[in-house]
């Protein structure tokens, strides 16, 4: 795509400033609010909100709303982010203004994961009493990643990311992930995480799974893992999901199968006991899409308090015009 002469030269303008610059190449390390930036710029949050408006009135950067926090970040639009990561990749991050950014930017990263860590602690026995009912979380880990395959792709949306995992295992094969999550401390925890495993490249934002705040017919792999027993209606949540694929685009759905534990529901908030095979067979056609495969992973141990786990991948109908595939690890290099 090109852009007009005009166009272009407010976009040069509102780049070319020094403290802008710092601002486009930290929001290339992940996403910042405005007291994050103000941290580390050493300057009036007054003059940072300028700065950062110069830089939305472009399109260079998007802002959204968590609660009372406003985040930013890069632009998604393909454009945008691949002039800005022009930009920054010329930056030599040996210069010494950038090398204190990125000390203060790690100092900022620190105080996340801290409180992170603190969240995650305080609900850790809980999330652990589930955990020893079904099967272990790397073997589920392992199958995905093989159902999924190794051809890199342009886009990849965790519906209900949790704590981020799902966009950690599959960082390699995706150009932009992005992980949607109602709770601010999920949040919070999905971002040190990421933070920690280096996944630059992906974005969390608070947000509904039936209204997600990312645009449609624009992922070729969206996850739902281990959210549908929290929900009413886990039919509507399907067709959302669906409507927010490319054709030909990959659905995975991670749950339980049916089973009797109804102390999960009292105890865990768990909405559903589980789902049958014709269950989602069913939701999934209701959307559009059709089922490729379905595996099962049997629990631990023999107990009949146990819990079996189930993973069902559905396609797009609609078929994609063939097109270049991103050469994810220069990608990643401009970051």
């Amino acid at each position: 795509m090109h852009v007009t002469l005009d166009t272009m030269v407010d976009t040069l303008k509102a780049a070319a400033e020094s403290s802008r610059l710092r601002i486009l190449t930290l929001l290339s390390r992940g996403d910042l609010t405005v007291s994050d930036l103000t941290e580390i710029l050493g300057q009036s949050q007054p003059r940072v909100s300028r700065h950062l408006k110069l830089l939305l009135e472009a399109g260079l950067i998007d802002r959204y709303q968590e609660g009372s926090w406003a985040f930013f970040r890069l632009s998604d639009a393909d454009q945008a982010r691949g002039f800005v990561q022009g930009l920054v990749s010329g930056i030599d991050k040996g210069d010494g203004q950038v090398v204190r950014d990125f000390e203060r930017l790690v100092d900022v990263k620190r105080k996340r994961q801290e409180r992170a860590a603190h969240y995650f602690s305080a609900n850790a026995a809980s999330w652990d009493e589930i955990r020893s009912l079904h099967a272990p979380d790397r073997a589920v880990e392992a199958a995905l990643v093989k159902l999924v395959g190794k051809r890199p792709f342009q886009s990849m949306l965790d519906l209900g990311t949790g704590t981020g995992r799902l966009l950690e295992i599959f960082a390699p094969l995706y150009r932009r992930g992005v992980g949607i999550d109602m709770s601010r401390e999920m949040l919070a925890v999905a971002r040190a995480n990421l933070d920690k495993a280096g996944v630059a490249h992906a974005q969390v934002r608070q947000g509904d799974i039936f209204s997600p705040p990312v645009e449609r017919d624009a992922f070729d792999l969206v996850t739902v893992h281990q959210v549908l027993h929290f929900l009413d209606d886990p039919a509507r949540a399907i067709q959302e999901a669906a409507r927010l694929l490319r054709p030909s685009g990959r659905l995975v759905i991670v749950d339980f199968a049916p089973h009797g534990l109804d102390f999960l529901r009292s105890e865990h908030a768990h909405a559903r006991l589980g789902f049958s095979d014709r269950q989602i067979a069913d939701w999934l056609a209701e959307a559009g899409l059709e089922l490729d495969d379905t595996q099962e992973f049997e629990p631990r141990g023999s107990s009949k308090a146990s819990l079996t786990v189930k993973l069902w991948l559905a396609r797009d109908r609609r078929q994609l015009i063939a097109e270049p595939i991103p050469d994810i690890q220069a990608a990643r290099e401009t970051a």
